[in-house]
């Protein structure tokens, strides 16, 4: 597996595997014995799966980590791109990929098997690959047992400077938001970021992590974050402090008596220039199937997304909880409007 960096904003996050003559910069040659990745996921990841498929398959990966930018990178190279597929966090990323006319559509009785319906496009545009959810993180000290269960709740007076949440439009919230316009309609989702926006006990910030921090450190009493976080927080060996942030808050999984918590997906997509397409499909296969799908779990404190793998054991520990089920690809038609909610009720304001 070969391993670089684009990205401006990414100094210091190359792999020592650096490209040599054959480089993606310089647009790869087409082989039947390698395939091109654009990933926005760290090579602390990804690094660990592409290598087992390469030893599984005898294709070499060559993999350019763009934390931003990719969407931007991929039009301007236009049909002369040379990646031929790209793996990214978010449903949104997936769908604004989608929208661009960057990617085509894969058929495969692998993907169909491993991955439920509700992970990936009705198309085939778009695969999940690992399953995260959009929780509930509350003080152990402040918040009684019952006294928040639900999204709802976090709108309700009683949580009045209460509650933490990074930016309204932030990828992840805004999945959230579109996920409660699915289930409620437009007029209660705007309702619903009125109320969270008045029982915020500060202005939008921060990422997750620190929405943990501050409730922690007593700024306030609930927080909204991923649950893979949890485990980064809970292992963190370079900065030890966030281990008490971790032990400071219990994990909530929201609207277990109702629709369910929402979920979101990292996930992978076939582009429309590969010159690699059948390795590429070999290659979300495989990360669908049990091998990846531990390594995932066990890397990065993920759902797999395919039934029946283990979990990791702190994953485990947080609990089983019933997800929405409703298909990501109507959430994310939902995320313009979502968006422009944000701004309809000033909530990063």
């Amino acid at each position: 597996m070969t391993v670089t960096s684009k990205s401006k904003l990414t100094k210091g996050l190359i792999f020592s595997m650096a490209f040599g003559a054959a480089a993606l910069s310089g647009g790869a040659m087409a082989s039947a014995e390698e395939v091109n990745l654009y990933s926005s996921r760290q090579p602390f990841l990804m690094k660990p799966l592409l290598q087992a498929f390469t030893s599984e398959s005898g294709i070499k990966v060559n993999m350019v980590y763009l934390k931003k930018g990719m969407l931007e990178r991929l039009k301007s190279e236009g049909r002369n791109s040379p990646a031929d597929l790209i793996l990214v966090s978010d449903i949104g990323n997936l769908h604004n990929h989608d929208k661009a006319g960057l990617l085509q559509p894969v058929t495969s009785t692998g993907l169909t098997a491993n991955i439920p319906a509700q992970y990936r496009h009705p198309a085939g545009n778009w695969f999940g690959l690992t399953v995260r959810a959009r929780v509930i993180y509350a003080s152990k000290e402040r918040v009684k047992p019952g006294e928040v269960s639900s999204y709802e709740d976090l709108a309700d007076p009683k949580m009045k400077g209460r509650v933490c949440i990074r930016s309204g439009k932030h990828v992840y919230n805004i999945s959230l938001l579109a996920s409660i316009i699915v289930a409620k309609g437009t007029e209660a989702a705007t309702a619903w970021a009125k109320g969270v926006k008045a029982n915020l006990a500060r202005k939008p910030q921060g990422n997750d992590r620190a929405q943990v921090k501050a409730v922690f450190q007593g700024e306030c009493d609930v927080a909204v974050g991923n649950t893979y976080y949890m485990g980064k927080m809970a292992t963190n060996k370079k900065d030890p402090v966030q281990k008490e942030w971790a032990k400071s808050v219990n994990i909530i999984f929201p609207n277990q008596q109702g629709r369910g918590a929402h979920v979101n997906v990292s996930g992978a997509a076939v582009t429309k220039s590969a010159k690699n397409k059948a390795n590429a499909i070999r290659l979300i296969e495989f990360l669908s199937g049990d091998a990846a799908q531990k390594i995932y779990a066990e890397t990065n404190f993920e759902y797999p997304v395919k039934p029946g793998v283990a979990l990791h054991p702190m994953v485990a520990s947080w609990g089983e909880f019933k997800a929405d089920k409703a298909y990501l690809s109507k959430i994310a038609n939902e995320r313009s409007t979502a968006t422009k909610m944000v701004d309809q009720v000033a909530f990063n304001n």
